[in-house]
């Protein structure tokens, strides 16, 4: 097996065993909103939850079907505006469409937040 070969399916198998590691424990806004998301209040959309995406990126929440990323965005991403932007082209580049919901306004305004989903569902 070629070294960068090597190195590919060595970072692969870390990314999923991170994002298995995130689905075991979510943040309260994540959890929030993956009981909304679960419970299929966006009627015939399947999400999945802590998933790697693009082969380098775990997304809080993906719509695989319509191409759509759900990222809760709380206190710590403030400080990574500039990466998070970098890692939205990076996956716009690969077909997705990203959204990003501040975890305040999942937390206190569920159905907001649920209709934000909806709504980037229909563009």
């Amino acid at each position: 097996m070629h070294r960068s070969s090597r190195h590919t399916v060595a970072r692969s198998s870390l990314l999923a065993a991170r994002a298995a590691g995130m689905r075991k424990g979510p943040s309260w806004p994540e959890r929030v909103l993956w009981s909304a998301l679960r419970a299929r209040q966006v009627e015939g959309v399947q999400f999945r939850r802590q998933v790697v995406v693009a082969g380098r990126f775990i997304a809080d929440f993906v719509a695989p079907r319509e191409r759509l990323i759900v990222e809760v965005d709380g206190e710590q991403h403030a400080a990574s505006r500039a990466r998070d932007a970098r890692r939205d082209r990076a996956l716009e580049r690969a077909g997705w469409r990203v959204l990003h919901l501040d975890a305040a306004l999942v937390v206190q305004r569920l159905p907001e937040a649920v209709g934000r989903v909806r709504a980037a569902l229909c563009r």
